[in-house]
Parts: structure tokens; sequence; C-alpha cells
């Protein structure tokens, strides 16, 4: 029998003989790369706080960090409150938007973590169901038809959701819906309500075609504190589901038959989490109109930064998508005098990056 080499804790003394070194240095391994995941993640956060702060102090109203303190401080009843016009800037405008883009910008990212994850395919993200498209359609018809019965929030969610209800009804067999037919079923139904969309700005008159033009590009030009009440809920149950879902992703990866070895139902899976990264991403987009890439580009900068673990990368993916789009949204209405729509800086920022994935990715094929 081959003997095994003794190890050495860190102060010198002998570990026992039937331990054998590789074990150990796989424990230690592990050890420290959860640990450097954890200081990874509380950096994110504490970025995430700085960049909400620094978002609030930005615009074409400069604040000072200490009137910012304060004017918090006062709104939570701990002084007398002042009311000057930064406290309305503040109070009324930033900070409802401010919240409003980190909670869209985590609800997109942690969704494009759990499609790529699902469908194990690295280029699909939320909108690959027909979310975008049917949103799209149902506040264009919102917007040309003066007496529709929904507000353009409100058809724009309804919109999404038959988008994704005709996906898995057309997708659907007799016990399941196939994964490469349900992403076919989101290109056909996707098409259809574009060309739907294209019909509508067709026959709307100037204002209604420019109020759809400018939905479409994306933007939190009126955030206020009731669309906050209607997004942030639902943004913060389905992270939580999505983030509590790690692990099954995991198990997912490895094929329906070792998840099914392991008690968990793959089908009942992809469809709990399908159905919570679409619902909330069709309540954001009905909000502030599409803003595309975050989904798609913010779970490969987590993966090339933490690992392919689904646990910390939904987390970190939600994280790091607030922060992504609260620094592209105060860079649109920064830069200029007029404010940018947000969805053309995401789209900025998402080609290049694409572009450099897609480089990294055939250096070892093409030299």
């Amino acid at each position: 029998m081959r003997a095994v080499r003794p190890c050495y804790d860190s102060i010198g003394s002998r570990r026992e003989a039937s331990t054998p070194c590789s074990d150990i240095m796989m424990t230690l391994s592990t050890s420290h790369a959860n640990a450097r995941r954890r200081t990874r993640l509380a950096l994110l956060t504490a970025a995430l706080g700085t960049g909400m702060a620094a978002a609030l102090t930005i615009g074409a109203y400069d604040v000072a960090l200490a009137d910012l303190v304060h004017i918090v401080w006062t709104r939570a009843g701990l002084g007398e409150p002042d009311p000057g016009l930064a406290t309305t800037v503040i109070w009324n405008l930033r900070l409802p938007r401010v919240i409003l883009v980190v909670a869209v910008g985590a609800a997109l990212a942690s969704s494009g973590a759990v499609f790529q994850a699902t469908f194990r395919n690295p280029l699909v993200e939320p909108y690959v169901l027909g979310v975008s498209s049917g949103a799209a359609f149902g506040a264009a018809l919102g917007m040309v038809v003066p007496r529709f019965p929904l507000s353009v929030q409100l058809s724009a969610l309804a919109g999404a959701l038959l988008a994704v209800t005709l996906v898995y009804l057309l997708a659907r067999g007799r016990h399941d819906a196939p994964i490469v037919t349900l992403v076919l079923s989101g290109l056909i139904v996707g098409s259809v309500f574009a060309a739907g969309v294209s019909l509508l700005k067709y026959v709307a008159n100037d204002a209604a075609l420019r109020d759809i033009v400018f939905w479409l590009m994306g933007g939190f030009y009126f955030a206020t504190w009731e669309d906050v009440r209607i997004v942030v809920p639902v943004v913060v149950l389905a992270t939580a589901i999505m983030a509590g879902g790690g692990w099954t992703l995991n198990v997912l990866a490895m094929g329906d038959h070792e998840a099914e070895s392991l008690g968990i139902n793959p089908r009942t899976a992809r469809v709990v989490l399908l159905a919570t990264s679409t619902l909330a991403t069709a309540v954001s987009v009905s909000v502030v109109g599409i803003v595309p890439w975050v989904g798609l580009m913010t779970p490969h900068a987590v993966r090339l930064w933490l690992g392919p673990d689904n646990r910390i990368v939904v987390v970190a993916s939600a994280l790091l998508g607030a922060l992504l789009l609260l620094a592209c949204d105060t860079a649109a209405r920064s830069l200029t005098s007029s404010e940018i729509p947000v969805g053309i800086i995401t789209a900025l920022a998402g080609g290049p990056f694409l572009a450099f994935l897609i480089r990294q990715r055939t250096a070892g094929l093409f030299g």
C-alpha cells in the first residue's frame, strides 16, 4: 500500500497520516475561493451604495453630500424639515428615480442569469420569450388608442404577459415545452408583436408616434413614488426566489437525469424560475420601456469575475446590473442639457462588451 505523505498546518504541527495532502489543499483552496467571492460581493454592495449616493448628488442641480445627508436625516423624522429646492429635487425627483433604476437593473440582470442558466445558452436574455415585443405592442396600443381602458403601464404589462403565455402555449407539447421549441416560439411571437408595433406606428399621429419611439428607447424620465411601489416589491420577491434557486440551476446544468436523481423535478423547476424572471422583467419593462443588453452582458461579466456558480452569479448579477444601469442612467441625464434615452447608453456599452467576449471565445480558434 502506498504511504500517504503527511501534511502540516500553518503553525507546523503534524497532521494525521491518514489525511491526504490533496484533500487538505482542496479544502483550503475552496475556503479561500469562497472568502474571495464574499469579499467581492461586499465590494459590489459597497459600490452600489456609493453609486446611489453619487447619483443623488449629480445632475443639472448639484447637491452637496452634506446637504444630501441632512435631507435624508430630516425626512426620516430626525430633524426639522427644510422645504428648500434641494429637498424637492432629492426627495420628489431623484430618490424615486434612483430606487427605480436599481430595482430595474437588478431585475433585468438576475433574470438574464436565470435565463442563460436555464436554457444553457449564453446568448439568451429575458426578452427571448417575446417580453419586449409584447410590452411594446401593449404600450403602443395604449398610446395610439385614446379610449383604451388600460394605462400605458398596465397595457404594456398585459402585452408582455400575453406574449409569454402565447409562447408557452405554442411550444407546449403533450407533457412539457422543450427548450429549443420555446426559444423558436419566442422568436415567432416576438416577430408578430413587432409587426403589430410597426402597424401602430404607421397609423399613429405625430404625438403618439413620438411617445412610442421614446418608450421603445427606454428611460426613467417620469419615475415616481407610485412606480417604486409597483416595481420594487415584485422585484425584491422575484430576485429572492431566483437567488434561492441558484443551487437548483447548478443541478439543472448537469442534466435532467441528474436533477431527478437528486429529487428535483426539472420541468417544474424551469417553469417556476422562468415564470419568476419573466414577471420581474415584464413589470420593469412596463414602467420604463425597453432597456437592452443589461440582462445579456451582466451575467457574463459576473462569471468572468466570480466563476460559474449560480448561487453567486444570480446575486452578483443583481448587484452589478443595478450598478451598471445606475451609471448609465446618471450619464444619460448628465452628459447633455437634454436627457438621452438610457437604452442608447446601455446599447453603446453592451455592443463593445459583447465584441470583447466574442474575441475572447474565438481567440483560440482563429489565433
